[in-house]
């Protein structure tokens, strides 16, 4: 697991890195992954550095699934009555990161994470529905909690954590997050 990043990891990352060439300019720079966010986090945007640094690449599968988690759960605070399934996945993908939980019981708050999202989309297209900001938090929330369960892919990953970064001190929080599993 890389411990450092520079603009060669960048590149290898994604070749065609144009969005961080104008900030990310010194060639021979090589940062800890701490002091890289630290360094950029007030001109990248945290969309940016969560989608770059959260992968296999900087995080173990453990952490990736724990900060997945952590943005699940902060998705479901903006819920008034969050879906008992959704709950129930977090607390199944946080102890299956631990160690607590077998791949059977993931697999079961994988299954109660789906059924969750049907139903938000389901009524979502109901003539219940014509708030639409409410079903964006709703799906929101619920997309997150079916990639904390998810975790071993990237783009759950990345999902998890961006689907509620619309308010800057919201990504603002992720990134404080993140920045724990580099200390």
């Amino acid at each position: 697991m890389k411990k450092t990043i520079s603009i060669e990891t960048i590149k290898k990352i994604d070749p065609d890195y144009s969005y961080l060439s104008n900030v990310v300019t010194d060639e021979t720079e090589e940062l800890t992954i701490k002091q890289w966010i630290e360094k950029y986090r007030k001109v990248i945007h945290a969309t940016d550095i969560i989608w770059l640094i959260v992968r296999r690449e900087f995080m173990s599968e453990k952490d990736l699934r724990l900060f997945s988690v952590w943005c699940a759960r902060e998705a479901l605070k903006l819920i008034e009555d969050p879906d008992y399934r959704s709950i129930s996945a977090c607390d199944v993908a946080e102890r299956y990161a631990n160690g607590e939980a077998t791949k059977e019981e993931l697999n079961t708050a994988h299954a109660y994470a789906i059924a969750s999202y049907h139903d938000v989309n389901h009524y979502a297209y109901s003539d219940e529905c014509d708030i639409y900001d409410y079903y964006d938090t709703v799906h929101a929330a619920y997309v997150a909690t079916y990639a904390a369960v998810y975790a071993s892919d990237i783009e759950a990953d990345y999902h998890a954590a961006t689907y509620v970064i619309d308010d800057y001190h919201v990504g603002d929080s992720h990134i404080d997050k993140l920045l724990t599993y580099f200390e």
